[in-house]
């Protein structure tokens, strides 16, 4: 099977093209980038396509650089192809954005190769070798079965024809057309971590195989095909559980799939996740709880569904304020109702707001003064049927969710904190047999 017929059977079994499209190839002078242009141009008849080229300088390598703008374009004049050049000032962006040349250079790269390709296909010319080394760098970094499955042959309107060809095989197309190319002096180099695998991994897997990169297509190929089954089924997971920014009964899928559309809850929101993160997602996604995810964004799971939420560091409201029997109205937080209620048995009590939290104290245990306040550093309560005292912080941390914190009240005497709203009286203040008066305060909520 020559190189032409690879390609083009790897295009349809993919449906990458269809009849009346342009392509535009990502043409960057090298013999990977020439190879894509000039087998697609070749291939553009039988399969009904139009072919376009785009170059972006990078400005990065002084003359080499317009060395290979100029070889595109006449390259693509020989062959009657239309051209597009592009300038990008990588040095000056990286050092604006504080990020690699590298990393910068792919940024600008694709932003330009977008802008070209708007309407049509963008063909981009990853190989085989490129596809092996995608691999192993996700191994190395920590990858599931989505990062070992290599490049993705079409992801939007990006297509990668060449993905089952090997680079010797590029070489050897090239050199029977007696077709130069450039090359890329940084390419050379052992400084980026692709190029390191380029020269000294891939060298050593093949002295253990002379064929890796060939053999490594089928396997890929195999991983490619169990990861888009999953995928799959993450599809419609999504669409079943997607409530916004909520998978609501996610819990009734296996855990593959649960932090599969975790993984793609966070991407789509630009968010960093890892194995170790998904795995405390999907534990709080079936147990409850909560993780920071980065900066304000929480991931937040309750009843066998997982929320992000975004929350923000409000401003400290600080309470200090006599708590009276009546009405006692806080700022425009809420209203808390102080009552005592003379009785000879608790269970006769009821809450005199049904929309209000409830408790009741013993009034006469209560010690000099009565008010209200907010938490402050070092406060401790040994909550009722404790034998023990607990960090007001830790009980809060157990207890109320983070959005609700800043503004809990709490209940005290001279003695320390009697009553925390959320979580409960204190031991020493709670109604025993001989409690003749009941002390009842509810906090009323908008």
């Amino acid at each position: 099977m020559t190189i032409l017929d690879k390609i083009c059977r790897f295009i349809c079994e993919n449906n990458m093209l269809s009849r009346g499209d342009t392509v535009v190839c990502g043409l960057s002078g090298g013999a990977d980038s020439v190879a894509l242009l000039l087998s697609l141009f070749q291939l553009s008849e039988k399969l009904e396509i139009n072919v376009e080229a785009v170059h972006v300088n990078h400005c990065i390598r002084g003359e080499e650089s317009d060395r290979d703008e100029e070889f595109c374009r006449g390259l693509c004049a020989e062959n009657g192809i239309p051209f597009h050049a592009v300038r990008c000032n990588v040095p000056k962006e990286a050092e604006r954005l504080q990020r690699s040349l590298e990393e910068t250079a792919r940024i600008m790269r694709y932003d330009c190769f977008s802008r070209y390709s708007a309407g049509k296909k963008l063909a981009t010319a990853h190989n085989a070798n490129d596809n092996l080394e995608t691999l192993i760098l996700n191994l190395a970094r920590g990858s599931g079965v989505k990062g070992l499955a290599g490049i993705p042959c079409t992801r939007d309107n990006i297509i990668r024809p060449l993905l089952t060809v090997t680079r010797s095989e590029i070489e050897d197309f090239l050199r029977d057309m007696d077709q130069p190319y450039v090359t890329d002096s940084t390419n050379l180099s052992d400084d980026y971590t692709r190029n390191r695998i380029r020269h000294r991994i891939i060298p050593l897997l093949q002295e253990i195989n002379s064929s890796v990169i060939e053999t490594s297509v089928n396997s890929i190929a195999a991983l490619r095909e169990e990861n888009n089954a999953l995928e799959a089924i993450a599809d419609s997971a999504m669409e079943q559980c997607r409530k916004g920014q909520k998978l609501a009964g996610l819990a009734s899928y296996d855990s593959v799939n649960r932090k599969r559309c975790i993984s793609r809850l966070l991407a789509e929101n630009q968010l960093p996740y890892s194995h170790k993160r998904l795995e405390e997602a999907d534990d709080i996604l079936l147990h409850g709880g909560k993780i920071n995810i980065s900066g304000k964004y929480f991931l937040v799971g309750s009843k066998g569904s997982i929320e992000l939420k975004a929350i923000g560091n409000k401003e400290e409201i600080v309470i200090d304020q006599p708590l009276t029997i009546g009405d006692n109205t806080v700022s425009d937080i809420c209203t808390v109702k102080c009552e005592i209620v003379e009785c000879d048995n608790l269970k006769k009590i009821e809450a005199v707001h049904k929309k209000s939290t409830f408790y009741v104290l013993d009034y006469d245990k209560i010690r000099g003064r009565l008010f209200l306040k907010t938490r402050k550093y070092g406060d401790k309560i040994k909550l009722k049927g404790r034998n023990f005292t607990s960090s007001v912080k830790k009980l809060i941390n157990e207890r109320i969710p983070a959005e609700k914190r800043n503004d809990l009240l709490f209940a005290a005497d001279d003695e320390g904190t009697i009553l925390a709203e959320g979580i409960g009286i204190a031991d020493r203040v709670a109604p025993d047999d001989d409690t003749a008066r009941f002390l009842t305060i509810s906090f009323i909520r908008s």
